[in-house]
């Protein structure tokens, strides 16, 4: 049972580090909490079921089409919401308030928008796959898991990668440490920013699509949950770092799945804030972050 257990910690954990790197990326360049994230997580996984439903894509092969259609989509919304919500905020002294609200307020739009276009009842997302199942060591492993989490941790490297060996990431290290250093030097702030945010909500959004894929369902709370877990993940790797991103969603998925199992799945969101308050309270900066030292 533990193994069954560790293995379903392992596929959820993937998907939740998923969402996380991308909130980190975001935070990291703007240090801003963007509580809407969890949002666009959910608005790829409608996207993906209206455009499968619409046109009949039902196949294995065209799933592949509505999975890069979708998370296009929500990423290209995601970069508009910088350009037309934080953007104008930005240019004006002390906004980070502002800036804040602003993030609630299209949390709330997107919320309100997918219930008033696709309504209150949950809508069903077929399984293109198929693929059946396998057992290994007593554990049942569904083939449509180990599909998405190796989907998943491919995305992180390719993440990753971006992060740390591009001139875009080199960039977007450089705008998160002094923006004005940054286009001093030349490169233009505003629009790394608006990439980050296309990149970043583009990780939560194939998150999303994965997830909704797996569980063939997709509901306007499936956000909400999932964005206070990402939240809890990104204190406890350190908020702001690709790598913490990464441990704290598996690490997260990992403790709440072993506690619905042992004890019971009732109470497996509770798991996220308990590691939430206990990090805050023993080590408020993360397993991989570092300590930020203010010149007053």
């Amino acid at each position: 049972m533990f193994f069954q257990q560790v293995v379903n910690g392992i596929f959820i954990g993937v998907t939740y580090a998923l969402v996380t790197i991308g909130f980190n990326m975001v935070y990291g360049v703007l240090k801003l909490t963007n509580f809407a994230h969890s949002s666009f997580y959910m608005l790829a996984a409608y996207f993906a079921q209206f455009i499968a439903a619409k046109f009949m894509l039902q196949s294995g092969v065209s799933w592949w089409l509505v999975l890069v259609i979708s998370v296009g989509l929500t990423a290209t919304l995601g970069a508009s919401m910088d350009i037309l919500a934080l953007r104008p905020i930005r240019k004006k002294k002390g906004a980070g308030i502002t800036a804040l609200i602003s993030t609630i307020g299209v949390q709330t739009m997107l919320n309100n928008g997918v219930l008033l276009v696709f309504g209150t009842v949950p809508l069903v997302m077929n399984d293109p796959f198929n693929l059946g199942y396998i057992t290994v060591g007593g554990a049942v492993i569904q083939n449509i898991q180990i599909l998405i989490a190796v989907l998943a941790i491919c995305l992180l490297a390719v993440l990753s990668f971006i992060v740390y060996k591009t001139s875009f990431g080199t960039a977007m290290r450089a705008v998160s440490q002094n923006p004005t250093a940054a286009s001093l030097m030349g490169i233009n702030v505003p629009r790394i920013i608006s990439e980050t945010f296309f990149v970043g909500i583009a990780a939560a959004a194939f998150a999303g699509v994965l997830m909704a894929t797996y569980y063939q369902r997709v509901d306007s709370l499936m956000g909400a949950s999932v964005g206070l877990k990402c939240f809890a993940a990104a204190v406890l790797g350190g908020i702001g770092s690709v790598p913490g991103a990464a441990l704290g969603g598996l690490l997260i998925g990992l403790a709440e799945t072993i506690f619905a199992g042992y004890v019971s799945s009732g109470y497996r969101d509770m798991v996220a804030f308990v590691v939430l308050i206990t990090v805050l309270l023993l080590r408020p900066q993360g397993l991989l972050g570092k300590k930020e030292i203010k010149k007053v």
